[in-house]
């Protein structure tokens, strides 16, 4: 046997015990008529830390972003700017065009996930007979949110890992998404909640976006039972996720130390830690990656083991053959951040030295 620790998402972790406590005592009623108490209570409680006027608990992030897509590009023949590297533009099978007829026009992403906002401005369509119709520019940062609006453009923020991104900030929710005309927020990420996403922005967004939503099949009816947990991941959790950022940066730390010129840790802020391979070097990340799934018998024979003698094994994910994340949660003890930078520790020098 071997100990694993599971660093590939935070969307991994299991809802607590308040949770389940919480689901299983929730009052219910329908939703697809507005009648259940606890999800009333849920889109209440998210509208008002959002400051928006109201909300609409959804199953996942990839459907509130589509919902976003589909009510703000209402128009045949509409355009949404995205970053490159955004998650509507690579991980949600071209949804957008798929299933709402939107064409998604691409903003070169900085490393830091911003995008330059003359570009921005210069690509702007509409006025050519020619030309899509520029109808939402949909972000994942705080740092867009000024392009567009002076050309009455809607601006959707994906805020998948918004709470995260408001710990390191030290903002208010509200303040980080005023500027936006709508936004999104996981509950099944570091909130640690089992299922659901909520999507926020004014009484007319939210009554077109629930109608898409019950057009993609998403209308629930007890949905009380997910968005119970939903309010304790906010009350309980949340809080929280300090501690995976203060985990997060001890990591960070130390890979940082270890192999400066063959494992480069990007800037970190949140529970992410993104490691990058120099385009020179002949070592993949689906190589490391594998390693650090194995447990081979120097580990154990040695001092890469646990207190009881397992070996350990750390599940990470790669995003290209040089980039790879590490994301610590809740459920990531003192004791397995530190087994895990054990293994880590021992699998990168290896690497590093066969290389």
């Amino acid at each position: 046997m071997a100990y694993i620790v599971d660093l590939r998402s935070d969307s991994v972790t299991n809802p607590t015990e308040a949770m389940k406590h919480a689901m299983v005592n929730s009052a219910l009623g329908d939703d697809v008529y507005g009648e259940d108490p606890t999800v009333n209570a849920l889109e209440s409680k998210l509208a008002a830390m959002l400051g928006k006027q109201a909300a609409l608990f959804v199953l996942s992030g990839t459907m509130a972003n589509l919902i976003a897509i589909m009510v703000h590009c209402n128009k045949r023949g509409s355009e949404a700017f995205v970053g490159n590297q955004s998650h509507i533009f690579k991980y949600e099978q071209g949804g957008a065009a798929h299933a709402a007829g939107v064409h998604l026009s691409t903003l070169t992403n900085k490393p830091d996930g911003t995008f330059d906002l003359q570009e921005l401005e210069s690509r702007i369509q509409g006025t050519d007979v020619h030309e899509p119709i520029t109808s939402l520019v949909a972000v994942e940062n705080t740092h867009n949110c000024c392009g567009g609006k002076r050309h009455n453009i809607p601006l959707y923020m994906d805020g998948a890992r918004l709470f995260n991104a408001c710990e390191y900030l030290k903002e208010d929710l509200s303040r980080v998404v005023r500027d936006c005309d709508s936004a999104s927020v996981c509950f099944n990420k570091g909130l640690s909640a089992p299922v659901g996403s909520g999507l926020v922005g004014s009484y007319h967004f939210i009554e077109q976006a629930r109608r898409m939503r019950k057009m993609l099949g998403g209308g629930m009816s007890q949905a009380g039972v997910l968005a119970a947990a939903a309010i304790v991941a906010l009350d309980e959790v949340m809080p929280q996720l300090k501690l995976d950022h203060k985990r997060a940066n001890i990591m960070a730390k130390v890979i940082e130390g270890l192999c400066p010129k063959s494992f480069i840790v990007e800037d970190q802020h949140s529970n992410i830690i993104l490691v990058r391979i120099p385009e020179t070097s002949s070592l993949t990340t689906q190589k490391v990656v594998a390693r650090l799934a194995q447990v081979c018998l120097a580990e154990t024979q040695g001092d890469c083991k646990t207190p009881n003698d397992e070996g350990v094994i750390v599940k990470a994910t790669y995003f290209d053959s040089k980039t790879m994340r590490f994301t610590i949660h809740r459920e990531i003890t003192d004791e397995a951040l530190w087994l895990a930078i054990m293994k880590i520790t021992y699998v990168l020098k290896e690497l590093d030295a066969t290389a």
